[in-house]
């Protein structure tokens, strides 16, 4: 059975408490938080003072998922500020390694989202480092995107990949996530489902949720 982490940025922030709370008492796993930056993605999500209030209220693991430039200035802020697992991107990291031992140094899980258009091989020298792989099944910046079909190729490769080398890495999906994709992406080898809009702008979500946990 597969993490559901729905994406407080589809969340209405007039009643980020309420919705948090919802998330609470839901059947999710995790709090998924994007922090971007409008550089390194063409958005400007929130900061660190919004991820304060949403920890103060969530009873839930933080995933926080980092679209920034240079994000190994802000890895001790982070778990200062109760990130679980911390996801920097492989395309903003020069030095990849470096920065996921930093992430484990300071008690957090580390994961590397990639763009739709990186391969996965390019994880294939450090995927024993790698706790997390957020695959990007959207162009990331924006919630309510449309699912990009190759993403299943994409997590098949990537547990082959990690059965080949017997990591233990996780495969988080992110972006167009709905109940007419979620089984397929657990049959290809996703272990965590990041879920925005399908969530936040149903009728009932907690129901939603429910039924994305059912797959």
């Amino acid at each position: 059975m597969a993490k559901i982490a729905p994406s407080i940025l589809a969340a209405d922030f007039g009643n980020l408490e309420r919705d948090c709370k919802m998330v609470n008492a839901s059947e999710a796993d995790w709090f998924h938080i994007d922090i971007m930056d409008g550089v390194f993605v063409p958005n400007i999500s929130y900061g660190m003072p919004v991820l304060k209030a949403i920890q103060t209220v969530a009873q839930k693991p933080l995933d926080v998922h980092l679209m920034i430039v240079d994000p190994d200035r802000y890895i001790e802020t982070f778990a200062d500020l109760g990130a679980v697992v911390l996801t920097v991107h492989y395309e903003a990291c020069t030095h990849l390694h470096r920065t996921l031992q930093k992430i484990k140094s300071c008690g957090m899980l580390a994961g590397v989202a990639l763009n739709p258009h990186t391969p996965v091989h390019v994880l294939e020298a450090i995927i024993h480092e790698v706790d997390l792989v957020c695959l990007m099944s959207v162009n990331p910046g924006f919630g309510g995107q449309s699912f990009i079909e190759n993403t299943y190729e994409k997590t098949i490769a990537l547990r082959a990949l990690i059965a080949k080398k017997r990591a233990t890495t996780q495969i988080e999906i992110d972006g167009g996530v709905t109940n007419q994709n979620a089984a397929a992406l657990i049959q290809a080898g996703a272990d965590v489902l990041v879920a925005g809009s399908h969530v936040f702008k149903a009728e009932d979500p907690p129901a939603t949720i429910k039924t994305l946990k059912q797959f």
